[in-house]
């Protein structure tokens, strides 16, 4: 009976693996191919420098209304998430983005909410764009390809307009607002087809709805984790290092078979740790730590809530900003300026003079973060390491780290220049560091650190990956034909 239960058991994995092998095999494919398309092409995105990049510098002389007047006019009755003062075309405003996700934008020339601006607006707002040669209206766009997520929707209806270079640069410019929230050049537009939006199962129409989107890419990830784990158990059974076969070889198939079955067993660890750390990514049953910094935090790191900063503010010597941001810091009014470039220079609001910020008031704002656990260690990290690194995207150097011993072991990791927290890492989030960013994007600090190093393993990998995957799409359509 024990034989006869085993025998049928491995009938039945063996035929589970064929058949549900013959669908998943095309999702494994499809995701090694995309995944190496993502190496060199991200999904299209504003990043702060670009953003910067593309804003004219503030004409400080048309600013009349003060960041406390303008808060006032917003009806804030706390100090928002973020207050930004730049241009709108020709015209200075305020932003300001409140903690329940609210935003708004305040004329600094007369305190006018802005709710709306008009096409000549938004087409004014992208000849500043570095890029911009001819610009021109495409379309108003709510939703499409590049602009699915929920992130835009307080922007939406989206301007969409072409600015006429060689690199086929289109802008999504906000018609509530007046900024530009996202741009795309015609490279990432066409490799994306090939990248991120096979691999992340991303067509408009399913991204739309987040949690249907999500539900529907566990599900799938989560079928084919569990195939390649039956397919790593079958081709254990059925190799023979010791007692080969009838022709000497470790495996009894032939052709797309032994292929199959031999670079399943050389790659099969990683196709399994790099599928678990994919399905890994969408954090099925919210076991990892948000990443987000709550409110409270940030309020006691600013050692003020109520909205007010700066009755009258004074251009820095240097005008040539194109934004100022108004920020406290441990109880003390700051504005920060940051200039196309993307440098920040930190100033006084109410004297426009330099404003000294040293790394003392720092640490002892840094003690306010977590008041009923202490500071383990303060360090500055001139270099990158295994926590605080970049990969793909720029990150600051140097660097804080003040680790707290609260239960999670929490690091914030924060900039000497502006103050600003630049991120928040507990006991948790280091786990899933390790758990998907080093299993899946196989971001290991000594591969960076020698590129092309990294590109070579992980085409490797991906070489030896995808022919397990083609290899089992060829033979599930024989299987098919027959």
């Amino acid at each position: 009976m024990s034989r006869k239960l085993t025998r049928t058991l491995r009938r039945w994995l063996y035929i589970g693996h064929r058949w549900v092998g013959i669908v998943t095999c095309l999702f494994f494919a499809m995701w090694f191919i995309s995944g190496v398309v993502m190496m060199y092409v991200a999904f299209p995105g504003l990043s702060d420098k670009e953003r910067l990049a593309a804003l004219p510098d503030i004409v400080w002389d048309k600013v009349a209304l003060s960041p406390d007047k303008a808060m006032k006019a917003a009806g804030a009755t706390r100090y928002p998430r973020e207050l930004r003062l730049n241009m709108v075309a020709d015209e200075p405003v305020y932003r300001l983005s409140s903690w329940d996700g609210k935003r708004q934008t305040i004329s600094a020339v007369d305190g006018r909410a802005i709710t709306e601006i008009n096409e000549q607006q938004a087409l004014a707002v992208t000849r500043h764009h570095p890029a911009s040669r001819l610009p021109r209206l495409e379309e108003v766009v709510d939703r499409d390809q590049w602009s699915v997520t929920a992130r835009y929707d307080p922007l939406r209806p989206l301007y969409l307009i072409t600015l006429g270079d060689d690199a086929g640069t289109k802008l999504y410019v906000s018609s509530r607002s007046g900024e530009i929230v996202l741009d795309t050049n015609r490279t990432e537009r066409v490799w994306n087809w090939l990248g991120s939006i096979p691999h992340w199962i991303y067509p408009t129409v399913l991204r739309k709805d987040g949690p249907l989107w999500r539900l529907v890419v566990l599900w799938i990830s989560g079928i084919c984790l569990i195939v390649g784990v039956t397919g790593i158990w079958i081709g254990i059974l059925r190799v023979r290092l010791k007692r080969r076969y009838a022709n000497g070889n470790i495996t009894p198939y032939r052709g797309w078979m032994a292929w199959h079955h031999v670079t399943g067993l050389i790659a099969g660890l990683f196709v399994l740790t790099w599928m678990f750390s994919g399905w890994l990514s969408l954090d099925p049953g919210r076991v990892f730590a948000d990443r987000n910094t709550p409110r409270e935090v940030l309020q006691r790191y600013a050692g003020h809530d109520a909205p007010d900063i700066a009755a009258a503010i004074r251009a820095p010597a240097d005008r040539r900003a194109v934004e100022a941001r108004f920020v406290w810091l441990d109880g003390m009014p700051l504005m920060i300026v940051a200039k196309r470039d993307g440098t920040k220079t930190v100033i006084d609001p109410t004297s426009g003079e330099i404003a000294r910020l040293p790394q003392d008031r720092l640490w002892n704002a840094a003690t306010k973060l977590l008041p009923d656990s202490l500071i383990e260690s303060r360090l500055t990290l001139w270099k990158y390491d295994a926590y605080w690194y970049a990969h793909h995207n720029e990150r600051e150097l140097p660097v804080l780290r003040a680790t707290f011993d609260d239960g999670a072991q929490t690091w914030f990791h924060i900039s000497p220049v502006t103050g600003d927290i630049l991120g928040r890492i507990d006991s948790s989030r280091r786990t899933y560091r390790w758990l998907f960013n080093a299993l899946h994007s196989f971001d290991f600090q000594l591969l960076l650190m020698y590129r092309p190093a990294w590109d070579i393993v992980v085409w490797l990998l991906s070489i030896l990956g995808t022919t397990v995957s083609v290899s089992g799409v060829v033979i599930g359509w024989r299987y098919l034909k027959r």
